[in-house]
């Protein structure tokens, strides 16, 4: 059995805010759990080529824009899922910061960071 608590994870510095990693590849679970922060008033342009993603916003409020220009608002009690490595754009409100419980398949690794300087960052 695992059992962490938020204060025995590290915080993962990835460009616009911290991930923190409660589950990585070493704990052969095959998937990832992490607890984000989207830093408020930022925008990420993202993109996992290796990775599917899923989102849960447990506080505060921003959009998530997909490749097709769609925007999607995220408040409370919205999820959702980059299921085909799906290229997007999250922007997390300029009043308050974005807080996400996120799923990744496969695990990452565990300190990977976005590249924000390119269009379209990666793992």
């Amino acid at each position: 059995m695992i059992v962490r608590k938020l204060s025995d994870v590290e915080d993962v510095e990835w460009g616009n805010g911290l991930s923190r990693r409660f589950l990585t590849l070493r704990d052969g679970m095959g998937y990832t759990i992490t607890d984000t922060i989207v830093r408020a008033g930022t925008t990420s342009a993202l993109e996992y080529r290796e990775h599917l993603e899923a989102c849960y916003c447990i506080a505060g409020s921003g959009t998530v824009i997909d490749s097709a220009g769609d925007e999607h608002p995220i408040v409370t009690g919205t999820l959702y899922a980059l299921d085909k490595h799906d290229p997007h754009q999250l922007i997390a409100s300029p009043h308050e910061d974005l807080r996400l419980v996120c799923v990744f398949t496969p695990a990452l690794i565990g300190d990977e960071v976005h590249d924000l300087t390119s269009e379209y960052s990666q793992y």
